[in-house]
Formats: C-alpha cells, structure tokens, sequence
C-alpha cells in the first residue's frame, strides 16, 4: 500500500476541497493518506484583516494536524497544495518546504513521487506558475515528478492544468467545478499508481 503526503495550506477552503478530492483518488487506488494544513505565520492581528480568516484557519486547523518532517519521511509520495499568493507558494507552506532541510541533508526524500495543485481567486492569477514553482524544491529534494499531464480526458476537456490540478474562485470563493475534482481524482490516483510502481524492486 502507497503511503500519501498531502500537505496543504488554505486560507477560505477552496484548496481544502481540492486536497480532500486528491484525497479521494488517491484512497480508491489503494494509498493509505495522510492530510496535513500547513499553520499561519502571520499574528492574529494581520489575519483579522480578512473577514472569515481566523475562524476558518480555527476550524481546519482542528481537524487536519500540521505537517512535519516526519509524515514526509513516513510518505512514498508527497502532493503539496497552495492558493497562489501573487503567482508563488503561499509562506504557510513555504515555511513547511523549508522546515526540510534536514531530510534533503541526509537524502531521505530522494526516489519520493511528487505532485502539486493550487488555486487562484482570478483567471490568469498564476495558477501554472505556482505548480510548476513547487516542482523547484522537489528536484532539489531528488524526487520524481508526477503531474497529470494530459493523460486524462478531464485535463483536455479545460479542468485543471497539465502541471496539477488547480481551480480558479473568483473573489466570491466559488467551489472547484466537476471537471477541476475529475483532475483532482485522477491526480490522487497516477501519482499512487507511479508510487506503487517505484515500490516494486
């Protein structure tokens, strides 16, 4: 059984929805999962700036541990989820990759599957830079990469990105539609296929 990482950070619970739905292709190809939300580093008087941001951070925070270097050293494969924040990684999980110092030191993430996914509030707002952006730490890491490519008819009918899965939620925080969850499932599922193949010696 392939053993999943995903660690993810999301502020309104759109990236949530994306992470749950990797989850779920990820489980039905026989992966044993592990959801981690990366925690704010900003104070409680910077997150009062946006309306809902404590009491959604409150509430998944309660039900997802923080992710460590242990659940990534513990994982076959590891998927990293982020709405975008100007283009780039959000510093939630941004702090998360650089806490991993250590493990790329002693070279135990090499041979590991890695995938992205995230989300944007705009059209344009750097989806496709941001997956391809969280790509960088993981070659350094040594690990192989898996995006969905497009080898999925959900990727070529506009869902999702070739790099990962992503949704756009315009500024009223609109949920991810079927054909951005239909590359999510078949994200989780590829990247468990791949593990599990790279478990067989």
């Amino acid at each position: 059984m392939a053993k999943v990482l995903i660690a993810f950070y999301s502020r309104t619970g759109v990236t949530e929805v994306l992470a749950k739905t990797i989850a779920e292709g990820a489980q039905a190809a026989g992966a044993e999962v592990r959801m981690r939300r990366a925690r704010e580093v900003v104070g409680r008087e910077i997150m009062q700036m946006a309306p809902g941001w404590i009491e959604s951070a409150e509430k998944m925070n309660a039900e997802y541990e923080a992710p460590t270097a242990a659940d990534a050293e513990w994982a076959d494969a590891i998927i990293l989820g982020t709405p975008t924040r100007f283009g780039l990684v959000s510093s939630e999980l941004k702090a998360y990759l650089d806490s991993l110092g250590g493990l790329w030191f002693q070279g135990k993430l090499v041979g590991k599957v890695g995938s992205t996914f995230c989300t944007t509030s705009t059209l344009h707002g750097g989806n496709e830079m941001t997956n391809v952006g969280l790509y960088i730490p993981m070659m350094h890491f040594g690990m192989v990469l898996v995006p969905p490519g497009f080898a999925d008819p959900s990727v070529m009918q506009g869902g999702g990105s070739p790099y990962g899965a992503t949704a756009v939620s315009g500024m009223d925080g609109a949920q991810p539609n079927e054909l951005d969850l239909a590359v999510a499932r078949y994200q989780g599922r590829r990247v468990v296929e791949v593990a599990d193949a790279l478990r067989v010696k």
